[in-house]
């Protein structure tokens, strides 16, 4: 028995990968991924032929010009997953970017559920990185999600990825820096006035209770105990890749995902 109980606890962690790795294989297989019918697979129907055309024709020219592969995705629905786990796991189904590159990007759209997300392959991580992603996410595309335009939101974060895959990545981070400093630095500033002047406030306060208690007293000499003024302190942090087409058809080249990337809702 004890044999039995010291073997038990011995292969307990293999059969807890086990029981995970299968769970994970048992949800992909439940999912229903649609077919990889072009580089704009608009299953949700939320985008007209225009769009969608004009879409196809910047995708294939970033891989042309690049070798990654991005894709745009709208989904009926996440089939009770989340955005995160659908999103890998159809990058993974598709292969999407070159074998041994893993360049491949999907943008999706989930409109029922109000989820987008940015899905980045292993090999492109370190360029379109997860605040890159979520700059983009949040300022370029749930805007304009908010006010019902799906076309104007796909298009600017297409063309907002674009430019980071391009090279523009440098210019485009000082870009969304500026920005996300003019959208935080405000309230935050205010929130500091605010706190010195209230501290600056209260130790007014003391100073003169201490001096009128002198004048009655008749006290002199330093009052009992320390007083200490904080300070506010700030922080901020910046976080911190394709398939081939031919004649006859699009298809992806065997790229794989981790997950990389960043999400977003309205």
């Amino acid at each position: 028995m004890r044999r039995c109980a010291g073997l038990f606890r011995a292969i307990q962690p293999a059969l807890a990968l086990l029981a995970a790795t299968l769970l994970l294989v048992t949800t992909a297989l439940a999912l229903n991924f649609p077919a990889l019918s072009g580089r704009v697979v608009d299953e949700a129907n939320v985008l007209d032929p225009a769009i969608r055309n004009s879409l196809t024709q910047k995708l294939a020219d970033l891989e042309t010009k690049t070798t990654d592969q991005l894709v745009v995705v709208t989904l009926k629905s996440l089939q009770g997953t989340s955005i995160e786990d659908f999103g890998y796991q159809l990058g993974r189904f598709w292969g999407i970017g070159q074998k041994g590159k893993n360049n491949g990007v999907l943008l999706l759209v989930a409109p029922n559920e109000h989820k987008v997300r940015i899905e980045v392959g292993y090999g492109l991580e370190g360029v379109l990185t997860d605040a890159l992603t979520k700059v983009i996410i949040e300022n370029a595309i749930v805007p304009r999600f908010r006010a019902n335009d799906f076309a104007g939101g796909v298009t600017r974060g297409i063309d907002d990825i674009i430019k980071v895959l391009s090279g523009d990545a440098e210019l485009f981070k000082q870009q969304t820096a500026t920005r996300e400093l003019a959208h935080r630095s405000a309230p935050s500033d205010w929130y500091t006035v605010l706190f010195i002047l209230f501290w600056i406030g209260i130790a007014v306060f003391i100073a003169l209770t201490i001096r009128r208690d002198r004048r009655l007293r008749g006290r002199t000499g330093p009052p009992a105990g320390v007083w200490f003024i904080p300070t506010p302190t700030r922080s901020s942090d910046w976080g911190s890749s394709g398939g081939f087409s031919d004649g006859g058809g699009f298809s992806g080249g065997g790229g794989s995902f981790g997950g990389g990337g960043s999400s977003g809702s309205w």
